[in-house]
């Protein structure tokens, strides 16, 4: 049993592109793999120091077998280093990470490559029945997108209308839902401008028919309207406060983390970039998906002994503007400290990803501001939410 520190070594993300956007026509292993290259450029780690890879894929129908392992040959890993898929739905990359964390605290790894990769746009539609043969009568098509990603597997109904039904409850108007995914646009766009997403961020080289694009900056900020955003009609219900912009963006994108030991880093003579602290999940009804962040939050604060004061910043996923403010209303949390570079309502929410995207995105916001302590966390379909916590090594 190792009793090591366990840290994060590097902390890379690809640009999240719109959906069939300027990323459209990359897979979501090859998102990833520029991810992993990235990643293993920051650490100074030689590509055979890595025990074993771990990546989230919440749409894997039509990405063909494996994506992790796809992803890790891809980003130039030795074959004889085993990869696994995880589906966590949104929370996939985290608990990649999470797991990394609890194999190396087990002993059975020292290094491991944790992350998450999502391609929406590539998400393809299914035939049900058609293994067994149209009778007679009409067929049907189901989204992939939808039908395992976006939708609840109990009633069928999209996330969306959940998280309507607690902002109808909870007293959330639409002003405050606008008001949030327009400061969260400004954020965005404002960190790009001033090259503060430049420590994270692993751009990607695309094939048009102009040749090779290189895509640095995330997409969906620079295309949104600030002054048609109040103006938007609502989505999950014809009275409904929350629209397509308070709401996070369907989106492409991956990110890696590399987690490891204390000693197995100072073995290859690398700096860490944060100690991962400990991590919590908490569950309950999936209707109440959109609440569940406070619980993990929570708990994870009380196994630290952390109060809301003890941390400098806090990313907390914009999978709607309304489950944002709920965890920041029921915590006590300051806006000043959450998602101070924009979140998932500007940028894009590529769900297999997200989990370790925020990690990335907190441990260099952390660096930026010169912070110490941050928390991710984020809701995830089926009524769960992880949480995640990180110290900066100096």
């Amino acid at each position: 049993m190792s009793h090591d520190d366990i840290v994060i070594l590097s902390a890379k993300r690809t640009p999240m592109g719109s959906l069939q956007g300027s990323l459209a026509n990359v897979t979501a292993p090859e998102l990833a793999a520029v991810a992993i290259e990235a990643a293993l450029a920051d650490s100074r780690l030689p590509v055979d120091a890595i025990d074993e890879g771990l990546f989230g894929c919440v749409l894997p129908a039509g990405v063909k077998q494996g994506p992790a392992r796809q992803a890790m040959r891809h980003g130039g890993l030795p074959d004889d280093i085993g990869a696994t898929t995880i589906n966590k739905l949104c929370g996939s990359g985290m608990k990649a990470t999470m797991l990394a964390h609890d194999l190396i605290r087990a002993g059975s790894g020292h290094i491991i490559l944790a992350g998450g990769m999502e391609s929406m746009s590539n998400a393809p539609h299914l035939l049900p029945k058609a293994r067994n043969g149209y009778r007679l009568g009409h067929g049907e098509l189901k989204d992939h997108l939808f039908y395992d990603g976006l939708e609840d597997a109990e009633t069928g109904r999209l996330m969306g209308e959940f998280a309507q039904q607690i902002a109808d409850e909870r007293g959330y108007d639409r002003d405050r839902m606008d008001d949030f995914a327009i400061a969260s646009l400004e954020r965005a766009m404002t960190a790009h401008g001033r090259g503060h997403l430049s420590g994270e961020m692993a751009p990607v080289t695309v094939i048009t028919r102009q040749g090779e694009q290189c895509v640095d900056r995330d997409e969906q900020p620079f295309q949104a309207r600030l002054d048609r955003i109040r103006d938007l009609k609502p989505v999950f219900a014809h009275d409904g406060t929350i629209t397509a912009a308070n709401a996070s963006s369907i989106s492409d994108g991956a990110s890696a983390l590399i987690v490891a030991s204390r000693s197995a880093a100072e073995r290859y003579g690398v700096h860490a970039s944060a100690r991962l602290l400990g991590h919590a999940t908490h569950s309950q009804h999936p209707s109440e998906f959109t609440i569940a962040p406070v619980g993990a939050i929570g708990k994870l604060m009380d196994q630290l002994d952390w109060r809301v004061t003890d941390v400098d910043l806090f990313e907390i996923n914009e999978a709607f503007a309304v489950v944002t403010l709920l965890a920041m209303d029921g915590l006590a949390i300051p806006h000043e400290k959450v998602n101070i570079f924009g979140g998932a309502c500007a940028q894009g929410h590529p769900v297999g990803s997200t989990g370790s995207r925020i990690i990335a995105t907190l441990i260099n916001a952390l660096r930026v501001t010169g912070g110490k302590r941050g928390i991710a966390g984020l809701c995830i379909g089926g009524g769960e939410a992880t949480a995640i916590a990180v110290e900066l090594e100096d």
